[in-house]
């Protein structure tokens, strides 16, 4: 049983352990790039074709080539069938700008080649890896959780499109560096705040909030990343007589909920069992929250992208 697959766009199944990346990768030099992360389960990739979407339209934000969906579709169905239906995987798409490149110093010197050869050639692989430990914890006892700053107002999305706040980027260091620190104040996970104290998202989720027969999340208009698995318990959730709403959410509404949930591609649904260290009970519905969590990831293929 292979530990990792890894997938180039020509459809190749590369050796894993081999040199994929160029040491001048501008991916790698200035996080210049975007990705996706995916639940392989039971041979599938779950909700392929919304990843795809945000795939696109993170490119889109960061002026990389317009992804070639097929290839890339190609590409991830390999990487599941190597990696196999016995168990779950976690499947990323990884794509940069490729080489650094630069026009020579004396531009009247420039010629057509060197043109050609300034304009970097897109890095694009799938890698498909385990499923880390902490997920199955995270699944039926929850994760304790404490609110951090992000320092932005909600507005700046808006306001400056180039912070690049709804996109998918490969600059994760911010986050990563905050669930560090929560950590160390013995937490499992972030819920940011704007400077509005709004609730925003986690540093790999999105937060819903269920109160009554109702979920809301923040709206992508405050600066959060869409969420797949969010976008899929909301198409399930209708369903079943739910009200979803996307709506803005102050940090006193996550203490006033019936229940606060962190929902993400590998995890699917968390719940907060703990916020700045009150402690939060299981509310009766909390088994059905997952459960459709569960049924609209399965569905999702057949809703179509958005």
């Amino acid at each position: 049983m292979v530990d990792r697959v890894l997938v180039t766009l020509d459809g190749a199944v590369r050796d894993a352990d081999a040199p994929l990346l160029f040491a001048d990768d501008i991916g790698v030099l200035r996080g210049d790039g975007v990705f996706e992360t995916v639940l392989v389960r039971a041979g599938n990739a779950c909700a392929i074709e919304f990843h795809l979407g945000r795939l696109r339209r993170s490119a889109q934000a960061l002026d990389l080539p317009e992804p070639e969906t097929g290839k890339w579709r190609e590409a991830v169905e390999i990487a599941a069938k190597e990696w196999g239906a016995e168990r779950e995987g976690v499947l990323r798409l990884v794509l940069t700008r490729g080489r650094d490149a630069e026009l020579p110093s004396s531009r009247s010197s420039v010629t057509s080649g060197d043109l050609a050869a300034a304009v970097p050639v897109p890095t694009s692989y799938v890698l498909v890896v385990p499923v880390p430990d902490r997920v199955a914890k995270a699944r039926t006892e929850g994760v304790s959780v404490v609110t951090l700053a992000r320092g932005i107002s909600i507005d700046l999305a808006q306001a400056a499109p180039w912070q690049l706040l709804g996109a998918k980027t490969l600059s994760y260091a911010t986050n990563m560096a905050a669930l560090r620190f929560a950590h160390r104040m013995g937490a499992d996970d972030v819920i940011f705040t704007s400077t509005e104290n709004r609730v925003l998202e986690g540093p790999r989720s999105s937060v819903v909030i269920v109160r009554d027969k109702q979920l809301i999340t923040p709206p992508a208009k405050n600066g959060v990343l869409p969420g797949v698995t969010q976008r899929a318990l909301f198409a399930e959730a209708q369903k079943a007589g739910w009200e979803c709403r996307y709506d803005s959410l102050y940090t006193a509404d996550l203490l006033t909920c019936d229940s606060i949930w962190l929902l993400s591609s590998i995890t699917l649904a968390a719940r907060v069992n703990s916020l700045d260290g009150l402690r939060m009970s299981a509310p009766d519905n909390a088994a059905e929250i997952v459960e459709l969590v569960d049924r609209g990831i399965e569905r999702a293929g057949a809703i179509g992208d958005w």
